[in-house]
């Protein structure tokens, strides 16, 4: 029974890897990109980042989920609290969020495109 299994996973394997497929002859757009990289923005937020006296005194901590939307000109719009552990920790993580600016917005066709973002 093993070998018959082994059998038809191999066949399927080959059959999808013989498969002839062209590239999509679409254009990609360029995204946006926080200047310094990924971990300049983590450093950035770690020195904006202010702990409410809330959550201090409740000992809260664990991550706060902000959805937002980059514009044309690298600023960010549409703030949205996803998941907040309370004490204000939402709150201020939006706050943070706020203060980002990114770099070469998106481009599609010549028009730019918002991108949305979960941090």
């Amino acid at each position: 029974m093993k070998k018959i299994v082994v059998l038809i996973c191999l066949s399927i394997v080959f059959l999808l890897g013989t498969s002839q497929t062209t590239p999509p002859a679409k254009t990609v757009p360029v995204c946006q990109y926080y200047e310094g990289g990924q971990a300049a923005m983590y450093t950035f937020i770690n020195s904006q980042v202010i702990y409410p006296p809330m959550a201090k005194r409740n000992r809260l901590q664990g991550e706060c989920i902000i959805s937002f939307s980059l514009n044309e000109d690298g600023t960010t719009s549409g703030h949205t609290v996803v998941k907040n552990i309370g004490g204000g920790c939402g709150e201020e993580a939006a706050r943070v969020v706020k203060l980002l600016k990114f770099k070469a917005p998106g481009f599609k066709s010549q028009n730019s495109v918002p991108i949305i973002f979960k941090l």
